[in-house]
């Protein structure tokens, strides 16, 4: 799951900044450079060239985010010394620009950290797209639309995707994962749901894909939000398409990715106006199994020294442990104070200096785990859900998916369905694919951004197919 799995999306903004110093001319020009957060790698594209008057002026395009032209407000150049400045975000750079000109060597401070990055000058311009980006015009109609959940006082805004014949259409409500997800779900330059809404609206199914909270054009809500509010959210949406002509009231569906595998089944069961469920990579484990399992695989394969991979394994056990029995966060974060400083106790000297830089990780993320929206997560087991739904299910997952893995999650999904009694169902997993149903060689989230495959042609064929067989359009 995206926020779970550290895939940390850092948003820049844009406008031009003025260049003082001495041999500013070095800087003008075209310049590429990349940062890795959590295994994903992100690239930045650098435009520098001078106004009217003489100043430089600059863009930044986070390319695998696929944002362009975002501002940096101030930049000095003193001699090798190069610094820039996105105030209105607090993210600065600093960096030295070597003797040939053609490198800048640095790091972007965020607050007490840095993210290293080296800006390339290059002559090419890097493509911002993927393969399978949809171009316009569109066979079908696309529509802005806003509606409101009532209860939270939350304005949502999205994309409605309709069919061009006449008549009630299918249609389906896009759920991202976890962390806040634009409406594409946009992660590492794939548009996902942008990809998906395409596919499934030419075969003629209408999507509905919407900005989380606090996201594009959503505004923010309560702070204090959980699963159970974003599920909410989502039948706020089912009512906003009941209300439309376009749509068959009858033939509503969702489709949920990670957590938002989990958020479908919680928002179907609370709702008799939902036709069907697809889960692609919902999970069927309990949430801190899943963070358990993440921080497993991410430490077993980066550390390689096997007593500083116990005891990191050790302290987030203990960790996760202290907060799904914890209700007080006061009184959690004595506990886990106290378990780490019994834990420092057993180790040697070199053991503690090893084990210092995942204890300052782990630590910078504990405020978020305190989160109620976390604390949910923790705790909440999807089976229970999932005994209750009677509607017609379709669970998928990649083999290679390395953060919720497919074959756990998929049997245990297969049998909370089977224990609750449902029989209609359908369980697929397929070789190669990752957590983003892309084609991949180990499924490791430093993949994504570097493979040009969005979605899985057969496994999008498959929920169409899928759904038509689910459902029928009205006439004319």
């Amino acid at each position: 799951m995206k926020k779970l799995l550290q895939v940390i999306l850092v948003i820049l903004t844009v406008c031009s900044f003025q260049v003082s110093g001495q041999n500013t001319a070095n800087i003008e020009g075209n310049w590429l450079g990349a940062i890795s957060i959590g295994g994903a790698k992100v690239r930045f594209f650098l435009k520098i060239s001078k106004d009217p008057a003489g100043l430089f002026m600059a863009k930044i395009d986070s390319l695998d985010q696929g944002a362009t032209d975002l501002p940096v407000d101030t930049i000095v150049q003193e001699s090798n010394l190069v610094r820039f400045a996105a105030n209105n975000i607090g993210l600065d750079f600093e960096g030295t620009l070597n003797e040939k000109g053609d490198e800048i060597s640095g790091g972007f401070k965020r607050g007490a950290s840095s993210l290293p990055v080296v800006f390339k000058r290059t002559l090419e311009v890097p493509k911002s797209t993927r393969p399978q980006d949809p171009a316009k015009p569109y066979p079908y109609n696309e529509e802005e639309i806003t509606y409101e959940n009532k209860k939270d006082s939350v304005k949502l805004a999205g994309t409605l995707t309709l069919p061009r014949v006449e008549g009630q259409h299918p249609a389906v409500i896009l759920i991202t994962g976890s962390g806040s997800q634009d409406r594409n779900s946009t992660v590492a330059g794939h548009r996902i749901f942008v990809v998906l809404a395409d596919y499934l609206t030419r075969r003629g199914i209408a999507v509905l894909r919407v900005d989380d909270r606090g996201i594009g054009r959503s505004a923010p809500g309560p702070v204090n939000a959980t699963s159970e509010d974003f599920a909410g959210d989502v039948l706020t949406g089912v009512e906003y398409l009941k209300s439309r002509k376009e749509i068959n009231p009858k033939q509503i569906g969702l489709i949920g990715h990670s957590e938002g595998g989990m958020i479908a089944p919680l928002a179907a069961s609370r709702s008799t106006d939902v036709a069907f469920i697809i889960l692609l990579a919902g999970p069927g484990q309990t949430g801190d199994e899943i963070v358990y399992g993440q921080n497993e695989q991410g430490i077993r394969s980066n550390v390689t020294n096997p007593i500083l991979a116990a005891n990191a394994l050790k302290f987030v056990r203990n960790l996760l442990a202290i907060l799904k029995s914890v209700d007080s966060n006061e009184i959690a974060n004595r506990r886990i104070s106290e378990a780490l400083q019994k834990q420092l106790s057993q180790m040697t000297e070199s053991e503690k200096n090893a084990f210092a830089p995942i204890e300052a990780a782990v630590k910078a993320q504990i405020p978020m785990m305190m989160s109620p929206w976390y604390r949910y997560f923790l705790a909440y087991d999807p089976r229970l859900t999932l005994q209750q739904i009677k509607i017609p299910v379709l669970a998928l997952n990649g083999e290679n998916d390395t953060q919720v893995p497919a074959k756990e999650n998929l049997d245990l999904v297969a049998a909370a369905l089977r224990k609750g009694g449902n029989k209609d169902y359908m369980i697929r997993s397929f070789p190669k694919l990752n957590h983003l149903f892309q084609t991949s060689r180990t499924g490791l989230t430093d993949e994504y951004g570097e493979i040009e495959e969005t979605f899985a042609p057969l496994v999008m064929e498959i929920i169409s197919d899928w759904i038509l067989k689910k459902t029928v359009r009205k006439g004319s």
